[in-house]
C-alpha cells in the first residue's frame, strides 16, 4: 500500500492545540504523509500555537476579517478548499471538534468524496443553540464523517443514539491531554505572577462565547468583582479575548479592581502553565474543561449546559451558569470549603492518558489497510 496522505484542516486556536499532537504523530510515522491546511479563522492566536509546536502549514486560506458573519466564514472555507483538495487528493481529511471551519471543511471533503476523520466526535448538549453555533457544527460534521474518534464512552453512545455505524466509532481519549506533555514546565514564569503575593489564591478566568456576550458576561464579572473586593487575598487573572464585545465589558467592569489582572490573550504554553499554578478555573470554554482535570484544578463552568458531562459526573466540573448570585456562591464554596476543594481537585480525569494521537494515526492506517485489501 502506498503512503497514506492525511490532510489536517483547522482554523482556531483551540483546534490547533488539539490537532498539533496528531500532526506530530503523523509526521513521526514513516508510513503517513502530513498535509496541513489552516483557514486562519483565528489569526494571531492560531499563529502562536503553530510556532510553539513547530508546525508549518502547507496552505493558509487566510480568511480572517473583522466582524465577519458565520455565513461568510463558511463560504470562504468551502471555496478556498476546492482547489487544494483537487490538487492534493488526500486519502483522508482530519477535522476537529465543532468550529465553523470544521463544519465547512467536512462539507468540502464530502463534495470531493474524500473520507473524513472527526477528532473529538460525539459531543452533544442536544440544544442546537447552546453552544451556538458549535452544537450544529459538530452534528453536521458527524453526519458526513467516516471515522469517529470519540474522546469518551459517553461521546460514543451519543453517536450510537444517532445511528452512526458502530464499527466506525473509536474511543480514543482527548488529544488535549497529549498537548500538555509539550507545554507544562516546572520552571515556568510569567510577569503577571510578579504582581501577585505568594500567599494569594489565583483564579484563572476565560470567557468569550457568543451566547455569553452582553448581559450574561456582565453578570459573571459582577460576581467576580464582589468576591475579590470582599477577599483581599484573592487575585483573578483574565486573558481577555480579542473580541471587541468582550473587551468592552471586561475593561468597563474591572477598570478599578486592583486584584483582577486583565492581560493579553495567552499562547498555549502560557495558558497551560498559568492554569497549573491557579487555585481553580472559571471558564465558558470547552477545551479548558478537559485540560484542567489533568492539572488537578476544579472548574466552574460559566454556561447552563456542557457537552462534557463526564467531567460533571467525575466531579471535576461544576456548571454554575451566569447569574451573579449563583456564580458568587460557587466561587465562595470552593474558596471556603477546603474539603470540597480537595475532593474536586483530586477527582479522576475522565478525558485520556496522553496517547490519543498515536491511537488515531494507528486507526487511520488500519482503516485504509482494510479498505485496500477489499
Amino acid at each position: 500500500m502506498k503512503m497514506l496522505k492525511i490532510m489536517s484542516i483547522f482554523g482556531t486556536r483551540p483546534e490547533a492545540i488539539k490537532m498539533a499532537p496528531v500532526i506530530k504523530a503523523i509526521e513521526a510515522n514513516a508510513d503517513t504523509q502530513s498535509v496541513v491546511v489552516v483557514t486562519g479563522q483565528h489569526r494571531e492566536m492560531l499563529q502562536q500555537v503553530l510556532q510553539i509546536f513547530e508546525i508549518e502549514p502547507n496552505y493558509d486560506l487566510d480568511i480572517m476579517e473583522k466582524n465577519q458573519s458565520l455565513a461568510k466564514i463558511t463560504s470562504k472555507v468551502i471555496l478556498g478548499l476546492d482547489t487544494i483538495l483537487e490538487k492534493e487528493e488526500p486519502n483522508l481529511i482530519l477535522v476537529h471538534g465543532d468550529t465553523t471551519t470544521t463544519m465547512a471543511a467536512s462539507l468540502s471533503a464530502f463534495y470531493h468524496q474524500v473520507p473524513i476523520g472527526h477528532v473529538e466526535a460525539g459531543l452533544r448538549t442536544w440544544d442546537k443553540y447552546s453552544p451556538y453555533p458549535e452544537e450544529m457544527n459538530r452534528m453536521i460534521t458527524d453526519d458526513v464523517t467516516d471515522l469517529y474518534f470519540a474522546p469518551t464512552e459517553l461521546s460514543k453512545n451519543n453517536l450510537l443514539k444517532e445511528n452512526h455505524d458502530a464499527s466506525k466509532i473509536f474511543v480514543t481519549g482527548n488529544t488535549v491531554i497529549d498537548a500538555l506533555k509539550y507545554t507544562v514546565h516546572d520552571d515556568y514564569h510569567h510577569g503577571v505572577l510578579d504582581e501577585i503575593p505568594d500567599d494569594h489564591k489565583v483564579i484563572l478566568l476565560t470567557m468569550h462565547r457568543r451566547e455569553n456576550q452582553g448581559q450574561p458576561m456582565r453578570d459573571v464579572f459582577s460576581a467576580i468583582k464582589e468576591v475579590v473586593t470582599e477577599n483581599a487575598n484573592i487575585d483573578v487573572v483574565y486573558p481577555v479575548h480579542l473580541s471587541p464585545k468582550v473587551q468592552q465589558v471586561a475593561y468597563e467592569v474591572f477598570a478599578d479592581v486592583d486584584n483582577v489582572h486583565l492581560i493579553e490573550p495567552l499562547e498555549v504554553t502560557d495558558f497551560h502553565n498559568l492554569a497549573a499554578r491557579s487555585y481553580f478555573i472559571m471558564t465558558d470554554s470547552g477545551g479548558v474543561q478537559e485540560e484542567a482535570p489533568s492539572l488537578n484544578k476544579p472548574v466552574l463552568v460559566l454556561r447552563d449546559t456542557t457537552e462534557r458531562p463526564e467531567g460533571v459526573e467525575a466531579g471535576t466540573l461544576e456548571i454554575v451558569g451566569t447569574e451573579t448570585i449563583k456564580v458568587k456562591q460557587a466561587m465562595l464554596s470552593l474558596l471556603n470549603d477546603s474539603e470540597k476543594y480537595r475532593r474536586v481537585a483530586n477527582s479522576k480525569n475522565p478525558y485520556g492518558d496522553g496517547h490519543t494521537s498515536e491511537r488515531i494515526v494507528k486507526i487511520c492506517q488500519q482503516y485504509f489497510a482494510q479498505k485496500h485489501s477489499l
